[in-house]
């Protein structure tokens, strides 16, 4: 099997972007350039990723209309990224725009339905806004703690997230409704360097297929520094080696939609579209590719070597 993934992109670059500034990865075959993709039509208006950074930092601040202000530019970029949308509840929520928080951690929950984080912000919301269904909340944190028992490394987070809720309900039926502090310290991972150290381990652990464990480190990563084309790659990557097509596809997507010219993503996307059978839909992102390379690169001609045998050439 040839290479899976390039650890150049550590030593600061991602940092670069949880401080705020621009910063291209090289991870996954990213075109590379200063620049970026061209300005089209479907480009998004935002580097989704430079708009997480800001987000985060004004989050931080306690900038709470600056926070939801680039956050919602993350989700116009990358409407069905789900980190982006559980910042925007934590903006929301620092703001005491329990509405607002609402609806992003809904949107949230929908797109990750097993996302702890997005049902606590969803239940800190609902509590705000005196509905109960934010006792709904407790319990699926509840029954997710319990199950999950004692010696489970998600045991104290999740702990932690029930009580959140718990408080604020709580805290509202005394008329003392409280900001949800706890929630966002929890959803931004420590910071950069944290980020940055999963980010390296996902890419160990995926060279070794341990693919659960890479997707833990990879939305560690994610939560950090946002909808970065590299990220969501090698997201789509793990979720491909694990059989979950459908969702591999949303995480290629995402990527090309924030990066058309990411080569990683269009070679892996074109891999996965030989292995459903597409093979006029491989076809395509190797036509993207060949234009990209103009004097030839591995991540065409792998794929080339997927499309002329119809699958998986490791396999044979």
């Amino acid at each position: 099997m040839r290479r899976i993934l390039n650890t150049a992109l550590i030593g600061g670059g991602l940092a670069l972007l949880a401080g705020g500034g621009a910063a291209l990865a090289s991870g996954g075959g990213s075109s590379g350039g200063s620049s970026g993709p061209a300005p089209s039509a479907s480009a998004p208006r935002y580097d989704p990723s430079v708009e997480y950074a800001k987000a985060v930092a004004a989050l931080r601040s306690n900038q709470f209309k600056a926070a939801a202000s680039a956050a919602e530019h993350v989700t116009d970029a990358a409407p069905t990224n789900p980190d982006a949308w559980r910042l925007l509840g934590a903006a929301k929520a620092g703001d005491r725009d329990w509405r607002g928080s609402r609806k992003a951690y809904e949107r949230a929950s929908k797109l990750t339905p097993d996302d702890a984080e997005a049902h606590a912000g969803l239940g800190v919301a609902l509590a705000n806004l005196k509905d109960p269904k934010a006792k709904a909340e407790i319990e699926w944190l509840s029954a997710r703690a319990q199950a999950c028992g004692a010696g489970c490394p998600e045991a104290d987070r999740l702990r932690s997230l029930t009580a959140a809720v718990a408080d604020a309900v709580s805290a509202v039926a005394a008329g003392a409704p409280k900001p949800s502090a706890k929630l966002e310290g929890s959803m931004l991972f420590g910071g950069a360097g944290k980020g940055d150290a999963a980010y390296v381990q996902a890419v160990s652990l995926i060279n070794e297929k341990h693919y659960d464990e890479a997707l833990a480190s990879l939305s560690v990563a994610a939560a950090t520094f946002g909808p970065l084309p590299d990220i969501l790659t090698y997201q789509g990557f793990s979720w491909r080696k694990k059989g979950d097509y459908d969702r591999a596809e949303t995480y290629y997507r995402q990527a090309l939609a924030i990066d058309p010219k990411h080569i990683g993503a269009l070679e892996y996307y074109g891999e996965l579209k030989v292995v459903r059978g597409d093979v006029p839909g491989a076809k395509l992102m190797l036509a993207r590719l060949d234009k990209l390379c103009a004097y030839g690169c591995a991540d065409a001609e792998e794929l080339r070597r997927w499309i002329d045998v119809g699958h998986d050439p490791g396999k044979d």
